[in-house]
């Protein structure tokens, strides 16, 4: 009798707390849970970009909810089980560049080395069990202004704002820098070797649910060190969730990336 009053007691508590869920997330426009589901909003488009479910089992949602100007707000949610090494998705909002472009009016490319400014501002909330994720932006260039949609990038920047169960960027810290008026640890590393391209990561000291930065300061940074040509061009920049393993809930209150 004890037993089944627990459970009932704990079933009760799991719908209430259900709801309370329900209600605090945003009211969505439109959704799906299809690998590669995507929806336009404005000069950005926001992808279920589940390109690591192979090292692992589950699934992930994205759906869009408002936009106002240059000003988006979206969301995401998921459920990974796998290696704790390998990511399974970057849901995400892509302004430019993503294996080839689509949608105009973004901007890009720019030429580093016209040091334009790219102002860029994200705000959200995370609910994460268990498990290893980040909050990130993600930046590719290419030495050329035009790639095409096969066009391997040269360079990859990551910017993490906020990191949960012990995740982890590729390659290897190289030193503690500030920018952007805080502090991050710069990893350097490479992916797919000779064929592939350069990836440099930035992540926070101290996770953050709102960022506003200029990210060309990131990238001179880089320019500064020896790293990256001034002659190279930024063609992407795109902010989402990276997600090893766990579940959990990305609501983006409002993203914006402005070039220029």
């Amino acid at each position: 009798m004890f037993a089944h009053r627990f459970r009932v007691v704990l079933a009760t508590a799991a719908l209430a707390l259900a709801a309370v869920i329900v209600q605090a997330s945003p009211a969505q426009a439109a959704k799906t849970c299809n690998s590669g589901g995507s929806y336009d909003m404005g000069k950005y488009w926001i992808s279920n970009n589940l390109w690591g479910a192979g090292s692992g089992s589950g699934w992930q949602c994205i759906w869009n909810n408002s936009q106002s100007g240059n000003n988006i707000s979206w969301g995401t949610n998921y459920s990974w089980s796998g290696s704790g090494n390998s990511v399974k998705s970057y849901d995400a909002a892509i302004l430019g560049w993503h294996w080839g472009w689509r949608r105009t009016g973004t901007g890009l490319p720019v030429q580093l080395s016209a040091n334009k400014n790219v102002n860029t501002g994200f705000t959200y909330n995370v609910r994460h069990s268990g498990g290893a994720m980040n909050v990130s932006y993600d930046m590719w260039l290419h030495p050329m202004s035009n790639p095409g949609g096969g066009t391997t990038p040269s360079d990859e920047v990551m910017i993490w704002t906020y990191r949960a169960g012990g995740a982890g960027p590729a390659g290897t810290l190289q030193a503690t820098v500030n920018v952007a008026g805080t502090s991050w640890d710069l990893y350097r590393g490479r992916i797919g070797g000779s064929t592939g391209w350069n990836v440099y990561s930035f992540v926070r000291k101290a996770n953050t649910s709102s960022a506003t930065f200029n990210a060309r300061d990131f990238l001179n940074h880089l320019v500064g060190r020896g790293w990256m040509s001034s002659s190279k061009y930024l063609t992407s920049v795109q902010a989402g969730t990276e997600v090893f393993t766990g579940s959990g809930q990305l609501d983006v209150t409002n993203f914006y990336a402005n070039v220029g």
